[in-house]
C-alpha cells in the first residue's frame, strides 16, 4: 500500500538505484532507528535513451499517484534547465548543470518556482573529483571506477551556508546514497527540490 509522506516534514532520506538495461529504477525511504533503509514513500523511474528527460516519482510501483516530476526543455542541450513539477503539475522548481564549472567538479544549480536561485550542489572535493576523471580515462578501469571506493559527495550551498548533503556510500553494486538536510535548520530548500535533485544528479551525470 502507498504510503504518502510530505518530504517537508522530514530532513534524511535513503535513496536506491535499481540498474536494468534500459531502465533506471529509484526507491526513496525514510532510515528506521539503525538508520537503514525504512519505509519506502516513493518510486522513480527514467528510461534511458530518451530524446527528452521526462522523469516521474511515483507513490510506489503501482504508478498510479504521481508525485513529482522532472522534464527536459529542449534536447541534448548540456547547459539546460529541467523543470521540477508536483502532483498535478505545477512547478516546483528547476535544475540546471552548470556546465562550465562541471569541467572540473560536477555542479548542479537549483531554482525555486518562479526561476530564482536558491542554492548550488556541488562535488565536495575538487580533489577527488579530479582524480574520478582521470580514473575514468584508463583503460578497463573506467568500466568499474563507479563501484571504486571514490567518495562522490555533494554539498548543496547558498554562499557560505551548508544547506544539505547528499553522500554515496562505496562499495555498491547499485548507488545508494544519505540525503541529509538537517544543517537547514530554517527549511530554506523545499525537500522536494532536494529530492529531485538528487534523482537528477545521478541520472543526468553522464550528459
Amino acid at each position: 500500500m502507498a504510503v504518502l509522506i510530505d518530504p517537508n516534514q522530514h530532513d534524511v532520506f535513503l535513496l536506491r538505484q535499481k540498474w536494468t538495461m534500459v531502465i533506471n529504477r529509484y526507491f526513496f525511504s525514510l532510515p528506521d532507528a539503525q538508520g537503514n533503509e525504512g519505509q519506502i514513500f516513493s518510486f522513480v523511474e527514467q528510461k534511458r535513451f530518451k530524446f527528452k528527460e521526462d522523469i516521474r516519482f511515483f507513490t510506489d510501483e503501482s504508478k498510479t499517484t504521481q508525485l513529482l516530476g522532472i522534464k527536459a526543455r529542449q534536447r541534448f542541450d548540456p547547459a539546460a534547465r529541467y523543470d521540477i513539477t508536483g502532483p498535478n503539475g505545477e512547478k516546483i522548481g528547476e535544475i540546471q548543470k552548470a556546465f562550465a564549472k562541471s569541467l572540473l567538479r560536477s555542479t548542479y544549480l537549483l531554482f525555486d518556482a518562479q526561476g530564482n536561485e536558491v542554492c548550488e550542489a556541488t562535488e565536495k572535493s575538487l580533489g577527488i573529483a579530479l582524480f574520478r576523471r582521470l580514473v575514468g580515462f584508463i583503460p578497463y578501469v573506467d568500466n568499474v571506477a563507479d563501484w571504486l571506493p571514490i567518495p562522490y559527495h555533494f554539498v548543496f550551498r547558498r554562499g557560505d551556508q551548508l544547506l544539505a548533503t547528499n553522500s554515496r556510500k562505496a562499495w555498491k553494486l547499485n548507488d545508494h546514497y544519505t540525503i541529509d538536510c538537517t544543517p537547514d535548520k530554517q527549511h530554506v530548500l523545499d525537500r522536494r527540490l532536494v529530492l529531485a535533485a538528487a534523482v537528477g544528479m545521478d541520472a543526468l551525470q553522464a550528459r
